[in-house]
């Protein structure tokens, strides 16, 4: 059993260097990808304060799906360029969004969503899917949260086979 360790009251490097390393454990003995996307949000969703939802979309080829989560009920299909996840996507970039309510085409999965990071998944040049977090409060992410899970999402995609999650690219 895996014991997820309190990081309450940590400052945001060494919150995120703890939750690398429990990330790390979590994952050493598994590489399905779907079951390493559960946990991967299950861990940052129960190891990060202040969040209402915490999960991923993987490229269908086509556009964003919904994956594994913790929150409330999503948004199943999104365009990529569209709101933050497609944007982040499509840009191949971590977005950082103070205030949802002022990014242009943002997509409300849920009304209580007021900031919002999102983390693009990029393996062997290949589009996988977005990490995506959400949160109640505004201005809740900050370049320390954008660093922490971009090093998170790193470790899941090293970690982890999808060769059944990203279509093979087209030729």
């Amino acid at each position: 059993m895996f014991v997820v360790q309190t990081t309450a009251g940590a400052a945001k490097p060494e919150l995120y260097r703890e939750l690398a390393a429990q990330l790390s454990a979590l994952l050493a003995s598994e590489r399905h990808g779907l079951a390493n996307a559960a946990n991967t949000a299950a861990l940052i969703y129960q190891g990060l304060p202040d969040l209402n939802w915490a999960g991923f979309y993987f490229f269908d080829g086509g556009e964003l799906v919904l994956g594994p989560f913790q929150g409330k009920v999503a948004c199943v299909r999104i365009a990529l360029g569209r709101g933050v996840c497609g944007t982040a996507a499509r840009d191949r970039r971590t977005l950082v969004v103070p205030d949802v309510a002022a990014f242009p085409g943002h997509i409300a999965c849920d009304q209580a969503s007021r900031s919002e990071v999102v983390v693009p998944l990029v393996h062997d040049g290949r589009l996988i899917g977005v990490l995506d977090l959400d949160s109640p409060s505004p201005n809740r992410f900050d370049a320390d949260d954008a660093r922490g899970l971009e090093t998170l999402a790193a470790l899941f995609l090293r970690a982890s086979d999808l060769s059944h999650l990203a279509p093979a690219p087209h030729h």
